[in-house]
């Protein structure tokens, strides 16, 4: 196996039992790194300090990452489109926010035979939502509902 030493220096290709033995000598643990490499990879490492420095990487990760929220408006295929420019308000403020919307329209009972009122509703929305969002997912029926996602623009500043 070749062995990588405590300081991380290439010690050379050692056998196990020696790889073993300078690990005891520095009381360290010997960890392999790379079993599939030819020959396999081991380190001569503090292993307790080596999993909470991961830990601790992971975790400053998590902080630093973005949660998008998605917010979803609901709607019919008899909603007016007075009530729809109500839903189509909300959209852009949180689309301003930086927020994902999904748009669904529910159908009930025989509404589902007309789908195409839904789809030129939805088109309609990202019509008028077209200068603050994309469309990320195209709409599709799901179920008994059809649905759209839309995604803020990206937008230099």
């Amino acid at each position: 196996m070749r062995l990588i030493d405590a300081s991380g220096e290439n010690v050379g290709v050692v056998s196990t039992e020696e790889a073993v033995r300078i690990a005891q000598e520095a009381e360290l643990d010997l960890v392999e790194v790379a079993p599939n490499a030819e020959p396999p990879v081991c380190r001569v490492m503090d292993y307790g300090k080596f999993l909470y420095e991961r830990t601790k990487k992971e975790r400053e990760a998590r902080k630093a990452q973005v949660k998008v929220e998605i917010k979803e408006i609901r709607l019919r295929p008899k909603t007016t489109e007075h009530h729809r420019g109500f839903k189509v308000r909300d959209a852009r403020r949180w689309l301003d926010n930086g927020m994902k919307v999904k748009v669904r329209i529910r159908f009930r009972g025989r509404e589902i035979t007309y789908p195409e009122i839904a789809l030129d509703d939805l088109r309609a929305i990202a019509e008028d939502l077209s200068d603050v969002a994309i469309v990320e997912q195209n709409p599709s029926l799901e179920g008994n509902s059809m649905l759209m996602v839309l995604a803020p623009k990206k937008t230099k500043k």
